[in-house]
């Protein structure tokens, strides 16, 4: 039946790249109000695609009455009465990102074009628009891959259990995404893993799936001196100065090592495995080259000592200083002593770590190195878990044994440095782990004028879902 279903695919493609272009013209910006209307009308259409598909399909209120939020689509299909598979969660978002600016564009960003590559690009014939890649198309591989199934076996996702999720807020803080999980927890907590495709592959013809994210933890330290500014000239050498207070203690966050010196930080950190470690020496990423693209030299691969920067960027965590302010950073010369200077300070975590306990633990480090005569002010902006899906897991097994058979070639397994903050708040909340499956390159410049997904992506993602389809119709 499978073959079918490939070949079901194939003969849609015309069909599937008009229901593509349909979708990318709703301006469904969630981050401005006045698109308010438009995300509601695509979250809209999207059910009504998963409808088609044999899935029951609503669109669900989120917020309050009197801060409304944008609607989320959940949908869902019980599986065949003998099938014993996994259920799967699959998530991802209508929603895009802003498109200033606007004179960048080569083309109106809701209004899809499909061409060649320009002259000297790499790559093939793509569609350009805003949500082309970031999450539209290739939440659209996964609908076309259920639309298939559906026409061949007559069945919604062919007899597996399923559960869709999509959401409207993605781009602009998902607000709403954990109270909407949480009131519909029962129903959620029901899969056994999360499947979403809003990633990357190593490059064209280099299929990957990504197994690990990081967490994050993001904090604002606020260092108080005086009451007011002080001149520089009556009272320096005589009392703290916030800036230069602030820079000593946060120039002991890392040791000779690299290591970030909070106690406890590294208590929960699981090791990286051999097998990991062999995985991604054969990838043979050259890091020398990655730095001279962004304009350093070797000598710049610095970080956690004992640790590649692949490693260092997949499997480990880290401390960065993002912004440091303080005083007079006008034009000309004024000389004083600020009466505060901060520091924003973010932490990337691996599985396990907890980021609450990471920033309270940091937050405990200042308070221990307060400067004489100055006092603190905390920030917890926000935070999020990391995940890693164990790598024999079965699941994992067969997005692999999907993407080799779809593509022709063995998906490399990768993490990423960033965080998505989603699939932490599945793993915290509903204890369920998320592979990505995606399907995008580095120069599709998301979030970036002239926004693509290249059309042999496109056809890449939805027969590499046709064959999850079926191989997670074979578990047991």
């Amino acid at each position: 039946m499978l073959d079918t279903v490939l070949a079901t695919l194939a003969a849609n493609q015309p069909a599937a790249l008009d229901r593509l272009k349909d979708w990318l013209t709703i301006p469904s910006i969630s981050t401005d109000p006045k698109y308010a209307p438009d995300c509601a009308k695509a979250a809209e259409w999207a059910a009504v695609q998963l409808r088609e598909c044999g899935l029951a399909a609503s669109v669900m209120p989120t917020g309050t009455k009197t801060a409304p939020g944008h609607p989320m689509v959940l949908a869902s299909t019980a599986g065949d009465p003998g099938y014993r598979g996994p259920h799967v969660l699959f998530y991802g978002h209508y929603d895009v990102q802003p498109v200033d600016p606007l004179d960048l564009w080569e083309s109106d960003p809701f209004v899809p074009v499909v061409r060649d590559a320009r002259p000297g690009q790499p790559g093939g014939k793509r569609i350009v628009a805003r949500g082309a890649v970031d999450d539209k198309g290739q939440v659209l591989t996964f609908i076309e891959a259920l639309r298939a199934w559906k026409q061949v076996s007559g069945k919604a996702a062919g007899g597996v259990k399923l559960t869709v999720m999509l959401e409207g807020e993605e781009e602009s803080g998902s607000v709403n995404l954990e109270p909407f999980v949480m009131a519909n927890k029962a129903a959620l907590a029901a899969a056994d893993f999360c499947l979403i495709s809003d990633t990357g592959m190593l490059g064209r013809g280099k299929p990957a799936i990504t197994y690990g994210v990081r967490g994050l933890a993001y904090t604002e330290i606020v260092l108080h001196g005086a009451n007011r500014d002080l001149h520089s000239g009556q009272w320096g050498g005589r009392s703290p100065n916030p800036i230069t207070e602030l820079t000593r203690v946060l120039a002991q966050l890392h040791d000779k090592k690299r290591r970030i010196t909070i106690p406890g930080f590294y208590a929960k950190v699981l090791p990286l495995s051999k097998k990991e470690r062999d995985n991604w020496k054969a990838l043979k990423f050259n890091a020398n080259k990655a730095l001279k693209e962004i304009g350093f030299g070797p000598a710049a691969d610095v970080g956690e000592a004992g640790f590649t920067a692949l490693e260092r960027e997949w499997g480990r965590p880290t401390a960065e200083i993002n912004g440091i302010i303080g005083g007079y950073t006008g034009k000309g010369a004024k000389t004083v002593i600020p009466a505060h200077a901060s520091a924003k300070v973010s932490f990337r975590l691996v599985a396990n770590q907890d980021p609450a306990k990471i920033t309270k633990a940091f937050f405990k480090w200042c308070k221990d190195r307060t400067p004489p005569g100055c006092r603190w002010e905390f920030i917890d902006h926000h935070g999020g878990f990391g995940v890693t899906c164990p790598i024999d897991s079965p699941h994992l097994a067969a997005a692999q044994r999907a993407i080799k058979r779809a593509a022709g070639k063995h998906p490399a397994l990768i993490k990423t440095g960033g965080s998505i903050p989603v699939a932490g708040m599945l793993k915290d909340k509903l204890g369920i782990d998320t592979l990505f499956m995606g399907f995008g390159l580095d120069d599709d410049r998301v979030h970036s004028p002239n926004e693509k997904f290249e059309l042999e992506c496109f056809e890449l993602g939805q027969r590499c879902h046709a064959v999850m389809i079926h191989e997670l119709s074979t578990q047991k």
